[in-house]
């Protein structure tokens, strides 16, 4: 089966840029948009993560990222959907910003990653990001069906374990008619995996995560991931918030 990828951003973060890019741009105020990614192509409506429940909707936060922002339903109504003909939901990870319009998708099975679904209940006091109110409704409808092996999800895409930005990430692999394009399941940005010659000077091919596991070990799986994917697409990155699908 053949996909089309579909950014929507669903809300955006303003904050310094070294929270994406470790050890550089610090001090440089940065906005990302938080997408939620409509795939299409097959016969299931399916989605990657859904992001926030209360987008921040101004003028300011729209030329932040060159791009309209829209509330979950806005968003889906785009492509021709609701949250009730949502099938399935697959999420890089469980940070608020990634689930927080879980609940509305009262038909979708959710698959999350079995060290994400940990977290989230017991998470570490520096990962404030978890908040199980966003998946407590999905959970107890059992709606989650719990990731443990690398694999496919249905035919055409597939989830890789990635713990760059947390345990449980899942990169998300969506064959394309350009290619095999990855979701990564780590939050960063297009310079993280193209570095300005002031990194690469270092000899560095990739900047890993503001906010990593390790990051020794979520360079390697960066560049791993990059090995495995004919196109990148970086987490939070600012040029697919104008909506244009990517694979085509």
């Amino acid at each position: 089966m053949i996909y089309t990828i579909h950014p929507v951003a669903m809300g955006t973060k303003v904050f310094d840029k070294s929270m994406m890019t470790y050890q550089y741009g610090q001090g440089e105020s940065y906005t990302i948009p938080i997408f939620c990614w409509v795939i299409k192509g097959g016969d299931k409506n399916i989605l990657v993560d859904t992001g926030e429940m209360n987008p921040i909707q101004s003028e300011q936060r729209e030329k932040a990222i060159n791009g309209k922002i829209y509330t979950f339903e806005q968003g889906l109504k785009k492509h021709g959907l609701t949250p009730e003909e949502i099938d399935i939901v697959i999420h890089t990870h469980l940070h608020n910003d990634h689930c927080e319009n879980d609940y509305k998708c009262e038909n979708a099975l959710f698959y999350v990653h079995e060290q994400e679904l940990e977290s989230i209940h017991n998470p570490h006091p520096l990962d404030y990001r978890y908040l199980e109110d966003y998946i407590e409704d999905v959970e107890e409808n059992g709606q989650i069906r719990i990731v443990k092996e690398d694999g496919p999800i249905v035919d055409g895409i597939s989830v890789k374990h990635t713990p760059v930005h947390t345990k449980g990430g899942l990169t998300v692999f969506i064959d394309t008619p350009k290619g095999k394009a990855a979701i990564t399941g780590f939050c960063i940005i297009e310079e993280n995996y193209n570095p300005p010659p002031e990194i690469k000077g270092m000899e560095m091919d990739v900047i890993p995560p503001g906010t990593h596991v390790d990051v020794y070990s979520a360079y390697d799986i960066m560049v791993q991931v990059k090995k495995e994917a004919d196109i990148l697409i970086p987490l939070h990155e600012p040029r697919f918030a104008c909506g244009d699908p990517i694979g085509i």
